[in-house]
């Protein structure tokens, strides 16, 4: 009852050692190994009752026979959070301390893993979204890295102030892949790509409170379309490029449509991007200064 317990919540595998805990004597262990109904997976991890394990089974047991501390990380956590594909034989695990080297279809990184940087998805504990980017910048082409952040912002698990901060914690490792990371990031905020439709459109409105402008509409319908901002009375539209919607294209024409009818209907329209309003507030004040009066 122990082992089946503690296998239906660890995708079929079990360690020596928590299985010690659970009051299963080593005898019991290797007269279960010899019936066949624990399979040696690593030394110290089993398969409980057949080796049909699915990918999370098999991340579980590299990251249980590396030890205490350790995680998944690098490609395999980045396929475990949904940000990219993994389709290869080995597994990335990274330890704080020495771990178990030489282990098959192991791969072992060895780094000082922050408490902050380790959290349990899917009962497999796993460097989080913000440390599997750092990771990845490492192992994996810049436009992998580049499609891997897209990614977390389409799924909403992007915080690129967390991402900020254990790159500068880990800032001893630099080489090839801070700089990718550096790259990509930079690309990224030019692009506006960085924030929630909500915490894009809050930023606008401390810019526009800050600067003594008038206070618009937001989420405001005009001519049949939803702008991000309206000042009704001066026909002015601003639009904030920093949603994951605008990055597709079909969102893209759908966008430029908009503008053009609105233009023709008299309006102005005026398009900011994340990095306009948080780096160049002067600029996007003036600008809306000059229209507004």
């Amino acid at each position: 009852m122990a082992i089946a317990a503690l296998a239906a919540a660890q995708h079929g595998v079990v360690a020596r050692r928590q299985l010690a805990v659970g009051g299963v004597t080593p005898k019991e262990i290797e007269v279960r190994m010899r019936a066949g109904r624990l399979i040696r997976l690593h030394r110290g991890v089993y398969a409980v009752g057949h080796e049909r394990l699915r990918r999370e089974g098999w991340w579980l047991a590299a990251v249980l026979a590396v030890g205490d501390g350790a995680a998944l990380s690098h490609r395999d956590a980045a396929a475990l959070h949904g940000l990219r594909p993994s389709n290869r034989a080995r597994i990335d695990v990274t330890t704080p301390t020495r771990g178990r080297a030489g282990l098959p279809g192991v791969d072992l990184h060895r780094s000082r893993l922050d408490r902050r940087d380790v959290a349990l998805r899917a009962g497999i504990p796993t460097t989080t979204v913000a440390r599997t980017l750092v990771d990845l910048a490492g192992v994996v082409p810049r436009e992998h890295v580049a499609r891997a952040l897209s990614e977390a912002e389409r799924l909403g698990v992007l915080d690129v102030d967390r991402l900020e901060a254990v790159r500068a914690r880990v800032r001893g490792r630099r080489g090839r892949g801070d700089a990718v990371l550096r790259a990509v990031l930079g690309e990224h905020r030019a692009h506006g790509a960085t924030l929630t439709r909500s915490q894009l459109e809050e930023r606008f409105l401390a810019l526009v409170e800050d600067r003594g402008l008038p206070r618009p509409r937001i989420n405001a319908r005009v001519e049949g379309y939803e702008v991000d901002a309206l000042w009704p009375q001066h026909r002015l539209v601003v639009e904030l490029d920093g949603h994951p919607f605008h990055h597709t294209r079909r969102a893209f024409r759908r966008d430029r449509s908009k503008a053009n009818a609105l233009m023709l209907q008299g309006y102005v329209v005026l398009h900011y991007t994340y990095d306009d309003v948080t780096r160049r507030p002067t600029r996007v004040a003036d600008e809306l200064r000059a229209r507004l009066g």
